[in-house]
């Protein structure tokens, strides 16, 4: 990768990287783009401050967990569960969610293939909505990813055939786990009611 060119007093460089005299560029277009540096600027500090918020507030939570598990002479599990903390008078919630990606190994296609070879044995009396939710679940995307709902959408109908069967238990063991999310989410309680209302925390929800 070739190091990126500074650019020297009194150029900008435009989008093919090629530098032009500040003097040859019109001045909407030098405010339009000190505009937008400026925007962004700000924001890459303001990330840099939520991620250094996050990362202390997960911290703080492992901390309380921890001091709390202690109190019965036990450990905490670890990053795996949901967690709910809520402050003394109920005004406050903290809300920790733990969500696994999922994807699928060669074994997914061992499925399909005896979900193929039943459909070929039922023939003409296979089920047409059964037909259609097969094709739907095993449908890719534009990056060829296979959505998880639809695959385990499949393992919810019930099916007594024993190649079926077989079916379902190579789509559960294909299934792999490859990261592990872990999202924060803060509430407030709206006025004197049960309902929380989530703080917003992206610029969309402000």
């Amino acid at each position: 990768m070739e190091a990126k060119t500074s650019v020297p007093p009194g150029y900008r460089a435009d989008s093919y990287g090629r530098l032009v005299p500040e003097a040859a560029i019109k001045p909407l277009d030098l405010l339009r783009d000190d505009t937008v540096a400026g925007i962004i600027r700000n924001a890459i500090g303001v990330q840099g401050q939520m991620r250094a918020f996050k990362t202390q507030a997960l911290s703080d939570i492992a901390a309380f967990v921890e001091l709390s598990a202690e109190q019965y002479d036990t450990k905490w599990g670890g990053k795996k569960g949901n967690l709910s903390l809520v402050s003394y008078d109920g005004k406050y919630k903290v809300l920790l969610a733990v969500s696994d990606c999922l994807a699928f190994d060669e074994r997914l296609q061992v499925a399909k293939s005896l979900i193929d070879e039943c459909i070929h044995e039922w023939a003409a009396d296979s089920n047409v909505e059964i037909r259609t939710l097969i094709e739907h679940a095993f449908q890719t995307d534009k990056q060829g990813n296979i959505n998880t709902a639809r695959v385990f959408s499949l393992m919810r109908v019930k099916i007594e055939h024993p190649k079926w069967k077989q079916a379902m238990e190579a789509l559960k063991d294909s299934i792999q786990i490859t990261s592990t999310s872990q999202y924060l989410r803060l509430y407030e309680r709206v006025g004197e009611t049960e309902q929380y209302r989530q703080i917003a925390m992206d610029i969309a929800g402000l």
